[in-house]
């Protein structure tokens, strides 16, 4: 996603749109566990990470199709930030596209058929703040991020981690200080590195809120492990994971086919699910996010390529 304009003085009336993420193919109907799920080695977790059982994530994106088949009992709640549905704060649905895909990535159910995502026992918040059309504004961000620390569920459920495949050039305080606030709360932010990467991993890109310290910037690469082209380089890239070709639940019951850094965010997402259950059953208390971050930064292969593009590498669950 891009917010559109760069200027600070006036952030309230500025609008944020989805920067075009490439969809190269919607499908009718599927039965695999997707090629990234695979190459970040999600299932080898399985087990010790419980498959994301009892960790809430929140998705902050175009919404979510809550009655797609792979997602069933999945949605433990949400809020609409947008103006879509008359303003309907209770009505959360996807008609974008973008925010389904997300989903089925971090949480589609094993069901024998359709798709698998890294951890499909988590439960997802859904919090749209962008329109049919990708549009929102940076306060919808803001107010979104603030809902989701807040938010507590019918057993005091909490949010461990914010999913956002969003980003862009302006460095709002506000926004910066809604994303201290959840990290300060021990939610785990993991944003979209962004897609103005030039392939010159020389030339900074930033995008915010992924370029702020406090956030885990995910950059994308395809299946033979090379970064995308598109996938922004700096110093504030974390960690990159599959997104380019990736298949995942779409609207209307369907599969699609999407590339950008927004898919690959997904799959850190649903894998800090898998690592929070994991790593907390381990050391058995609650761990901080700055201890759930060593545990992810721990689970990244280098790919021998500049830090600039890759961070501290692939993310591979496989390892110790």
């Amino acid at each position: 996603m891009k917010f559109i304009s760069k200027f600070h003085t006036n952030w309230k009336k500025e609008r944020v749109g989805l920067i075009p993420f490439d969809v190269q193919e919607i499908h009718e109907e599927a039965s695999e566990i997707p090629q990234g799920i695979q190459l970040i080695n999600a299932p080898y977790l399985w087990e010790a990470g419980k498959k994301g059982d009892g960790v809430v994530v929140a998705i902050i994106d175009t919404g979510c199709q809550t009655d797609h088949p792979d997602l069933a009992g999945r949605i433990i709640g949400g809020r609409n930030f947008s103006s879509d549905y008359s303003k309907n704060p209770n009505k959360y649905e996807d008609n974008n596209g973008h925010g389904t895909h997300v989903a089925g990535t971090i949480a589609a159910i094993e069901n024998n058929t359709g798709v698998v995502g890294a951890a499909p026992l988590v439960k997802l918040l859904i919090v749209k703040v962008l329109d049919k059309n990708g549009s929102g504004s940076y306060q919808n961000i803001i107010d979104g991020i603030n809902y989701a620390v807040a938010w507590r569920g019918s057993n005091g459920e909490k949010v461990r981690i914010i999913s956002m495949s969003l980003g862009g050039p302006s460095d709002v305080t506000k926004l910066h200080n809604a994303v201290k606030n959840a990290v300060a709360k021990d939610v785990l932010v993991i944003c979209a590195a962004g897609n103005e990467g030039d392939n010159n991993s020389k030339t900074n890109e930033y995008s915010y809120p992924a370029a702020y310290a406090e956030s885990i910037a995910v950059g994308a690469v395809d299946f033979n492990k090379k970064i995308a082209s598109f996938s922004n380089s700096n110093d504030n890239v974390d960690l990159v994971a599959p997104g380019v070709g990736i298949l995942s639940t779409y609207m209307g019951g369907k599969y699609a086919t999407l590339s950008g850094t927004s898919m690959a965010t997904p799959h850190v997402s649903g894998a800090s699910a898998l690592i929070i259950n994991a790593s907390e059953s381990k050391y058995n208390r609650p761990l901080t996010e700055a201890e759930l971050y060593a545990q992810l930064i721990k689970k990244t292969v280098d790919l021998g390529i500049d830090k600039r593009s890759q961070g501290n590498g692939l993310l591979d669950l496989s390892k110790e």
